[in-house]
């Protein structure tokens, strides 16, 4: 029963996390939020007995990806609309 709620947080989490990633103008909110969407799923993956695959998540999808789009906005302009 706790592992069932556990699970429809941290799928809530997500679907939330995602739909704000979209939602977000600035860009270095959505990062942060892209991170956050994958730090939850790296959750459910372990939840769901796939350490491995958590761990990848953790590492590639929250860490490196993130400190990749941090990088390539700071290059940019910060908010998606304005003009350089």
């Amino acid at each position: 029963m706790i592992e069932m709620i556990l699970h429809l947080i941290i799928l809530s989490g997500i679907i939330i996390s995602a739909g704000l990633v979209f939602a977000f103008r600035d860009l270095v909110s959505a990062a942060i939020a892209f991170a956050i969407f994958s730090f939850l799923l790296a959750i459910e993956f372990y939840i769901l007995q796939a350490p491995d695959v958590a761990l990848a998540e953790a590492a590639i999808g929250a860490g490196l990806t993130t400190a990749a789009f941090i990088i390539a906005i700071r290059g940019t302009v910060r908010r998606e609309g304005d003009g350089i």
